[in-house]
């Protein structure tokens, strides 16, 4: 781990389009901590909506959270149920009791194998191997990375989603943080939004890009198949933005390929492999975007999420993670005849 000066998130822009790759389920991370709220209100407040108010003085909870809150009953103003419309006149008590959505608490503990690069109290890092899920979903309802986090740490059945806050797929390899608190979960998607986290990803392409270049493509759904992204000009597609470097040449099966360091600005879903596909440099192994026939080179799509860096929430210290490519992935580079770049 790497302690250097934080950079001031609060100087930097922020992205009112979330990332992809942050769960929508859980992208304001709010909590399953249901220990009731009081709030004593301030003359100062007088004549603003009470759900504003309220939601002010609680940002860990998103509005819409809140809202339900008061339309179920549990938000009172000196004892009594309270409304979001009604107006604050500064004097009066206000208890909210926080209800978990239904898919909080919805996942079982499960012994799964992590690899943990590092971990304290308020955040663990994950270097995640290929073939392992992050979350339950269609078709994956168990041995994913969130079952394994619950088993390791009991205490993120009180976090949302056990306190993961982005996403990686299931095929690539490498770094993701989880936050351990509440606090923490909510700060790190904030800087998710904010774009002040530091991703880095190897991958192996087929051909020979430019030394470096910037693909700034806005990316959707793709026309006629729903389940795959595209570069996309329609009026849906969000921006999408990955900086790339050459970092080595090879030869895979006679056929020429590169080792790319690919640097995100935003998130979206499968964005390295869209944008490395888009400018004819599709990811080596990739059955999906990538030359399918050549599919067979590799068993999984060449990609590895390599280095992470992020303002720790409590010590605001700006830290990063590095680790050496998965097994798999080096022995690709070997026989390419590409020998891994050692860490700066």
């Amino acid at each position: 781990m790497i302690l250097t000066p934080p950079p001031n998130s609060a100087d930097l822009p922020f992205d009112p389009d979330f990332d992809d790759e942050i769960d929508p389920d859980f992208a304001s991370a709010e909590g399953a901590d249901r220990s009731p709220i009081t709030l004593a209100l301030s003359p100062e407040v007088c004549g603003q909506r009470l759900d504003k108010v309220v939601a002010a003085l609680v940002p860990q909870f998103s509005r819409s959270r809140i809202q339900l809150w008061f339309e179920g009953g549990h938000v009172t103003v000196d004892g009594k149920p309270a409304r979001g419309k009604d107006t604050a006149y500064g004097d009066e008590t206000v208890v909210i009791t926080p209800q978990a959505a239904p898919e909080d608490t919805a996942y079982t503990p499960e012994p799964v194998n992590l690899d943990i690069v590092y971990e304290d109290a308020d955040i663990m890092v994950i270097n995640k191997p290929a073939g392992l899920v992050v979350h339950p979903g269609a078709g994956n309802w168990s041995g994913t990375l969130l079952n394994g986090l619950l088993h390791h740490c009991p205490q993120l059945a009180n976090v949302p989603r056990a306190g993961i806050v982005h996403r990686l797929d299931k095929d690539t390899s490498g770094l993701m943080v989880v936050g351990k608190t509440l606090a923490a979960q909510t700060d790190l998607v904030r800087q998710l939004q904010a774009r002040t986290v530091k991703r880095e990803y190897f991958a192996l392409v087929w051909g020979t890009p430019h030394l470096s270049g910037t693909i700034d493509s806005p990316m959707g759904r793709h026309p006629r198949d729903r389940v795959k992204m595209a570069v996309s000009t329609s009026m849906n597609a969000k921006p999408a933005i990955t900086h790339y470097e050459r970092i080595a040449t090879g030869m895979l099966d006679r056929k020429p390929v590169s080792l790319v360091q690919c640097r995100l600005e935003t998130g979206r879903t499968h964005q390295i492999r869209v944008h490395m596909q888009s400018i004819g440099f599709g990811l080596v192994g990739d059955a999906v975007y990538g030359k399918t026939h050549l599919a067979s080179a590799f068993h999984r799509q060449a990609l590895q999420a390599r280095r992470l860096g992020l303002t720790h929430p409590s010590t605001g210290e700006h830290v990063e993670w590095v680790v050496p490519l998965a097994q798999d992935f080096a022995e690709l580079l070997a026989r390419a005849g590409i020998e891994e770049p050692e860490a700066i």
